[in-house]
């Protein structure tokens, strides 16, 4: 544990970002989790729905530097294809 005032915030600060980088991924992975349970449901209608919250979680986590850009377009891709197959 570090004895300057300001390395305490220090830590308190990067314990603070951790937990909410862990809950925000977290958030995300189980949007899409739900995806894949609608996929493998093969209900389109349910599916596009699921499609659309994935879509916008793994948006939120690029934009909250929890994803890199290239990462969230691959997943955004891969979601979309598995999609335009149920069809």
């Amino acid at each position: 544990m570090p004895n300057i005032k300001s390395s305490k915030k220090d830590v308190i600060k990067s314990r603070v970002a951790y937990e909410n980088n862990k809950a925000n991924k977290s958030a995300m992975k189980t949007v899409i989790k739900k995806y894949e349970a609608a996929l493998a449901g093969g209900d389109r209608a349910v599916a596009e729905v699921a499609y659309k919250q994935a879509i916008v979680a793994v948006d939120k986590a690029v934009s909250k530097g929890i994803l890199h850009k290239n990462t969230a377009a691959r997943k955004k891709s891969s979601m979309t294809l598995q999609l335009n197959k149920l069809a």
